[in-house]
């Protein structure tokens, strides 16, 4: 979810010809998504004429496999979603099914959650797994995920460590007091170097994946297989962790509610999420390809 206010203008378009893009990478939460977590008409429409003319979607979220649903009737072709800030792709056509999965090693996550214990008093850790999300006492409850065990961080990466463990995709820090960038610029610092840490949410609440991970690393991967170069790609997204995809994508917009780090690295801009920004540049991309046809 974006931070800053609504943009009503049109798009801002990068400079030069538009391209002929083959991939539309696109976020969901404050990106694709209405703050009511709503696919609108004209956002399904859009996504399914998109496909018609060949431009491959992907979609590419922090969001749990398990937390797909919202979007999983409107996607078309390969079926495949990046998730858990490129820690997962998974099969939306197959019931969520994970192809793949990029894991922060049990033992790294301790690390972490010993150096932030440190350097930031005060910080709750969550540990969400291929299976669910288990947390600390003092962490916000998941209401969505009511069967989740309540333990120390400790104790909960511990506890399985045999090759039967589920795989940790993601580390989650939150903090009750400290600003959420200043709590990310701390954590970056102190833990920077283990892992990769990011946010997505307007609370103090990051977001941790193992060194390396993210929507961009894993999306590279995705378009390799496919013989698609960044130059080919237009990207979406609003909050940090969206960062890194849309430095690495040939085009890139950010959200006209997206986070001041985006905006900076973004390559054009776009109207908000409740404003239908992904469909409005999704029908420009369309409308100059046929009007060049």
């Amino acid at each position: 979810m974006g931070e800053d206010g609504a943009v009503t203008s049109a798009p801002q378009r990068p400079d030069g010809p538009f391209p002929a893009p083959r991939l539309i990478a696109t976020d969901l939460d404050g990106t694709l998504l209405r703050d009511d977590k709503s696919v609108s008409l004209r956002t399904v429409a859009a996504l399914a004429a998109a496909e018609e003319a060949g431009i491959e979607v992907f979609f590419v979220t922090g969001r749990p496999a398990r937390w797909m649903d919202v979007v999983s009737d409107h996607v078309h072709g390969h079926g495949l979603a990046i998730c858990a800030n490129g820690a997962a792709v998974v099969d939306l056509h197959a019931g969520r099914e994970f192809v793949q999965v990029r894991a922060l090693p049990r033992t790294t996550a301790l690390t972490v959650v010993e150096t932030l214990r440190a350097a930031v008093p005060g910080t709750s850790f969550a540990v969400e797994t291929t299976t669910g999300i288990n947390y600390e006492p003092a962490y916000p409850p998941f209401f969505q995920d009511p069967g989740a065990t309540v333990a120390t961080a400790e104790k909960l990466l511990r506890e399985e460590t045999d090759h039967s463990a589920a795989p940790v995709l993601k580390l989650l820090a939150h903090h009750a007091e400290l600003a959420p960038d200043e709590f990310l610029a701390l954590a970056r610092s102190a833990a920077g170097a283990y892992a990769t840490v990011t946010r997505s949410s307007p609370t103090a609440l990051l977001e941790i994946s193992e060194l390396g991970v993210s929507k961009a690393s894993t999306l590279e991967l995705c378009c390799a297989e496919r013989g698609i170069s960044p130059a080919e790609v237009v990207a979406f997204g609003d909050m940090p962790n969206d960062v890194e995809m849309l430095r690495w994508a040939g085009t890139s917009y950010a959200m006209g509610n997206a986070h001041p780090d985006v905006i900076a690295a973004a390559s054009g801009r776009t109207v908000a999420n409740n404003e239908d920004g992904v469909a409005v540049v999704i029908e420009r991309i369309l409308a100059e390809r046929t009007a060049h046809a």
